[in-house]
């Protein structure tokens, strides 16, 4: 009997768990022919979520969690959920049940016909923001020098071979949509329309988003290396072409005294395009930085009733 694992990162969804539970064991009667294991990484919840898992698992053995010893964020649960994943293969979902388990029951059909990664392709976006929408997904579309899926989130299932490669990325500042699309293998999508969340509010705020923003672009692609070199091309280009500019006005009308606001202008233009590489190299700077020190990407203090140490 194959065994399918519903891995869920989870992080203060107390109010959403008994509903999702429902939900899923709705999906598992429906199909019955696979063995089941539902998954919970609780990301350094503050509230009792981690108390609703261990009731669930008391209730239902095929109920497992990882309990991570602080929050480390969701790209990092999923890797923790990698690791500790034990089914043929892997459905990635969140919690809030904006994307319906239901979906699951087409995504197993596609697996068994051959495919490898069948991800849940997104009609609409629900209550997602416009500044999510645009300024993220349209700037990592165009950037990425990888095909990035748009309208793709991480709800999908993955075979085991895609999950056991997705083990070896151990990079610190992860960016999962991305390496779902570096991995390769067999795809498959399947549209949905995607709701809004049942209970509970959404733990990202607009720097979380904007944190996300620049893990995924600086993550997936070079290319703000490249702006960066092409503005100071850009910028050295144009002086030169006033240097000339000014050269010839000198010799046909005489030598007259630039105005001050015209060289304020040119030294805070000149000066904003420093900063701006400077900044852009510091960000890939700051990330091999947090490479060289080879740190686990995250702690895990507990699997179901087995408290964990360092190396386990």
């Amino acid at each position: 009997m194959k065994k399918v694992t519903l891995l869920i990162p989870v992080y203060n969804e107390e109010a959403m768990l008994p509903t999702l539970y429902q939900r899923l064991i709705e999906l598992i009667n429906r199909n019955s022919t696979y063995a089941w294991e539902i998954l919970f990484i609780n990301d350094g919840s503050s509230d009792r979520t981690l108390d609703v898992i261990r009731q669930l698992r008391q209730t239902d053995s095929r109920v497992n969690f990882v309990n991570l010893s602080r929050n480390f964020g969701k790209e990092i649960a999923m890797l923790a959920g990698f690791d500790y994943t034990t089914g043929d293969c892997c459905v990635v979902m969140d919690a809030d049940l904006q994307d319906p388990p239901e979906l699951v029951d087409r995504m197993l059909q596609y697996w068994e016909e051959g495919y490898d990664d069948i991800y849940a392709k997104r009609r609409n976006r629900g209550e997602e923001s416009w500044m999510r929408r645009l300024a993220f997904y349209s700037i990592l579309q165009k950037m990425s020098r990888i095909d990035i899926l748009p309208n793709v989130g991480d709800f999908r299932l993955l075979d085991r071979r895609c999950v056991l490669t997705l083990r070896h990325l151990r990079e610190q500042e992860r960016y999962t949509k991305g390496l779902f699309c570096w991995i390769g293998y067999r795809k498959k999508s399947i549209e949905f329309d995607r709701g809004d969340r049942l209970a509970g509010h959404s733990s990202w705020s607009f720097f979380k988003l904007l944190n996300l923003a620049i893990e995924g672009i600086t993550s997936s692609s070079t290319a703000p290396l490249r702006i960066a070199t092409v503005c100071g091309i850009l910028c050295s280009i144009s002086s030169f072409i006033y240097a000339i500019y000014f050269l010839i006005k000198t010799i046909i009308y005489g030598d007259q005294a630039a105005g001050f606001p015209t060289l304020i202008v040119v030294i805070l233009f000149l000066g904003g395009i420093q900063l701006f590489a400077l900044g852009v190299i510091g960000e890939y700077i700051g990330r091999i930085f947090k490479e060289t020190k080879r740190r686990p990407a995250y702690i895990a203090s507990d699997y179901n009733e087995k408290k964990l140490g360092y190396d386990e």
